[in-house]
């Protein structure tokens, strides 16, 4: 048996395995896939639509509802009212608190007696029944039902398109007083459709009690009113008619598709809420989608194998020749530190330890050379990756970054102890008789380096944090080297 069968015989052997089981478990799901995704749809997904919608409007869309009320029957406000509106300030920080702690985008209380407009900032403004944008509150005043919802600008706040909560208040004797509530602004509303229409991936929408679309996400093109609809027209009146809170399945069809529809009247909105899915749109792509990942993935899956098989030995060769140390200091390389450095970030995130890098340069490295010759060079550099070993702690990393730079990895460490380290570094080398340790110069040999120290950053690149130490590095050697600067 040759010695390369013997180096990649478990490869193949899982190589083919894997093919043969990929290719069973792609024919069994073949045979049942179809059966079971249409089933699951119209058995499990389908029921779940309206329900689960109306629980999640419960929290968000009806919630102005609940505090409209409480903001009625408190008797702080209706006190406040009976005792001659006398202190404003009162009724404004009332007004702001219920703005603040409900995230509202408006709150406002309207009195009967006084026709005064009052808003957390203060007095508005007076109203009049015969300016039209008050005519809102004269209609209040003579409703029946404790409250309304309707969409209207809000003068408060430039004029945006808000969903106002329009609640009377009643003395202790059932006399009207006026009226409070909150408001939303349309794009917050319509934002929330967005986010329950990408939840639950289906069509969401409101119409009022005339099938009026009052409010629906960007994304949904409809006409006005779904009487006058293509498609849903032919169940408009069943959903229009269904003035209990009951959950309504119905189904209709647009151009040769059915459409599955469900419907729920809101009473305290007054609105119905509809909830749309094309099952035979849906079913289709997910067919074919999983014939599509199905025959890629067997053919990428053969692919990267067959790619594996034929190139092992190549890059197992590059591989055995890539060393992770330089072969001058002993030190890690750049290669190798990119590594280190990948793995430490994740380890600083996930203990939430600072974590600091120094970029360090010998100063006037060349005219070591030139002077005393290339090898006194090559000595000063492994002479300094010795001290740099010595002076750092056991959980630091060094690496040679590159000609006479070397960079510095201080794990668990603030930006003002890595600067501690570096200056202590710094003063180490520059103290440092560098002739000792070599026959090839005559006199003491003393030389001194400059250094950039930056703190890694929350979501930092590796990039931009080497690009900052390399900044407070120039700065360093700008300023005369032989120093330590650090990146803010």
């Amino acid at each position: 048996m040759s010695k390369s069968y013997k180096q990649y015989s478990l490869l193949i052997w899982i190589s083919v395995i894997l093919i043969l089981g990929f290719i069973a478990v792609l024919a069994t799901s073949y045979l049942v896939s179809k059966d079971a995704l249409r089933r699951g749809l119209s058995e499990n997904t389908l029921p779940i639509t309206g329900d689960n919608i109306y629980s999640e409007i419960q929290k968000d869309v009806l919630r102005p509802v609940f505090v409209s009320s409480q903001m009625a029957n408190d008797t702080f406000v209706r006190d406040w009212m009976l005792d001659g509106e006398q202190d404003p300030s009162q009724i404004s920080k009332y007004l702001k608190e219920i703005k603040l702690k409900n995230n509202a985008i408006s709150s406002f209380l309207v009195s009967d007696l006084t026709k005064n407009y009052y808003y957390p900032e203060g007095l508005l403004k007076s109203i009049n029944q015969t300016d039209a944008r008050d005519q809102w509150f004269f209609r209040v005043k003579n409703l029946k039902s404790a409250y309304e919802t309707n969409v209207d600008i809000d003068l408060a706040n430039h004029d945006s398109m808000t969903i106002f909560t329009n609640y009377r208040v009643l003395d202790y004797q059932g006399k009207f007083m006026g009226a409070v509530g909150i408001g939303l602004t349309l794009d917050t509303m319509k934002h929330l459709i967005d986010n329950y229409q990408n939840r639950f991936q289906r069509k969401i929408y409101f119409v009022d009690k005339k099938g009026n679309v009052v409010l629906a996400s960007n994304s949904l093109k409809r006409q006005t009113n779904i009487l006058n609809s293509p498609g849903i027209d032919q169940v408009a009146k069943l959903v229009l008619s269904n003035a209990k809170n009951d959950s309504l399945h119905l189904e209709y069809t647009i151009d040769d598709e059915a459409i599955y529809l469900n419907s729920r009247f809101i009473p305290e909105l007054g609105w119905h809420l509809l909830v749309e899915q094309n099952l035979a749109t849906e079913l289709k792509p997910l067919q074919k989608l999983l014939m599509v990942n199905a025959g890629i993935g067997l053919g990428i899956t053969i692919a990267v194998l067959l790619i594996v098989l034929l190139s092992v030995r190549h890059y197992q060769n590059r591989i055995e020749k890539s060393a992770a140390t330089d072969s001058l200091t002993k030190l890690l390389n750049r290669q190798a530190f990119d590594f280190v450095f990948q793995q430490a970030i994740l380890d600083s995130e996930r203990s939430r330890q600072p974590l600091c890098v120094a970029l360090m340069d010998i100063d006037h490295f060349k005219k070591i050379n030139d002077k005393h010759g290339h090898l006194v060079g090559d000595h000063v550099l492994r002479e300094i990756a010795a001290i740099s070993r010595r002076s750092l702690r056991e959980s630091d990393v060094i690496c040679r970054w590159g000609g006479e730079e070397f960079l510095l990895l201080l794990k668990n460490c603030s930006l003002e102890k890595a600067t501690s380290i570096a200056e202590n570094l710094r003063s180490t080398i520059a103290a440092n008789d560098f002739s000792r340790t070599t026959d090839l110069t005559k006199g003491r040999l003393s030389l001194t380096v400059s250094m950039g120290v930056a703190e890694c950053r929350s979501q930092e690149s590796e990039d931009s944090v080497f690009e900052r130490a390399d900044v407070a590095l120039y700065q360093a050697k700008e300023s005369g080297r032989n120093s330590v600067y650090f990146s803010e």
